[in-house]
């Protein structure tokens, strides 16, 4: 039995002013399955999602959801769609019952299964115990933990996740992501943005990478780590900053690729290892930069996203800065 969409879309388009921050981009989401879009921040995952929930209109291109087109018929699309923003939209003086309530009743849940429901949410993610606390009074790992139950609180059949790990720390991160997985095995359908090539790999069934609003690739995290199987991957760490000399570093490779991770970690792809051993210790004699550490590493969905977009975790965070200067919403 062939799969329904939950979203298609086709040459979906968005302009802020002379930036275009969604370059005719077409797509579709399965039913059941978590649909991750990853890339650098200001790639234009927040803007496809404000289009898909009725936020903004598209300047060309058709999009449905559910099977509800847009945006003619997104009001009826809404009463199945729960939306968490990367930001949250609850309030900090209202307890975390209070807030869920509110979200109740603005979503028209039949006053009779209010109590009901915000009780088994308030359970289910694990903040019963903290039903009566304020908002504001919550750890980022909880604020986020609540903004997803409100956002489940009309039973929606399709959520979207708009960076739902970002500023949580590593403990916070990953107890969400077992949430959301758990979510998955309940039968919704999850479209998640995220910047971390880790969070999509372990949680997308597909992954659409986008780069500057363009999709360069979709498929499933196993088939884009598979597009570097085949080279070598050796990480290298140095007892000092090398950011201006990666140049330097670069010249002395033949047929690899030098890849800055932070101030002091390279990552070559491709090559001979034994050319790039040479290469590299002499490049540290020559620099008096010591070596720390060495070693070939297994394929990653961050060496397939390097390979496919040749950006570097390094620019992956600057481009959002990039894009609202060019006076785009990202």
């Amino acid at each position: 039995m062939p799969q329904k969409n939950a979203i298609l879309t086709e040459n979906l388009t968005k302009r802020y002013g002379d930036h275009l921050a969604v370059d005719h981009i077409s797509f579709q989401v399965n039913e059941g399955e978590i649909f991750g879009f990853l890339g650098p921040n200001g790639s234009g995952k927040t803007s496809t999602i404000r289009m898909l929930v009725g936020l903004s209109r598209p300047e060309e291109g058709r999009a449905s959801v559910l099977g509800y087109h847009l945006p003619a018929e997104i009001a009826r699309a809404k009463r199945y769609v729960g939306v968490v923003p990367e930001v949250s939209n609850l309030y900090d003086e209202l307890s975390a019952q209070g807030n869920l309530l509110f979200m109740a009743r603005l979503y028209g849940v039949p006053r009779g299964e209010q109590k009901s429901r915000v009780d088994q949410l308030l359970k289910d993610f694990g903040l019963y115990e903290r039903k009566d606390d304020l908002f504001g009074t919550f750890s980022r790992g909880m604020k986020r933990a609540l903004t997803i139950a409100a956002a489940l609180i009309h039973e929606p059949r399709l959520l979207f996740l708009d960076e739902p790990t970002t500023g949580l720390d590593a403990a916070a991160a990953r107890s969400l992501r077992s949430l959301i997985s758990r979510l998955q095995e309940k039968g919704l359908t999850i479209f998640l943005t995220t910047h971390y090539p880790e969070e999509a790999d372990l949680l997308c069934d597909r992954i659409a990478i986008l780069v500057r609003g363009k999709i360069v690739r979709i498929d499933t995290p196993t088939a884009l780590k598979r597009l570097v199987q085949t080279e070598s991957i050796i990480e290298f760490s140095f007892a000092g900053d090398i950011s201006a000399l990666i140049k330097d570093l670069q010249g002395r490779l033949d047929r690899a690729e030098a890849v800055l991770l932070d101030e002091s970690r390279v990552r070559i792809q491709g090559g001979d290892p034994p050319q790039i051993f040479d290469a590299v210790f002499q490049f540290s004699r020559d620099n008096g930069i010591g070596i720390e550490a060495a070693g070939t590493i297994r394929p990653s969905l961050e060496d397939a996203f390097l390979k496919i977009t040749g950006l570097s975790p390094v620019v992956m965070g600057t481009e959002k800065d990039r894009g609202k200067k060019k006076g785009g919403r990202q």
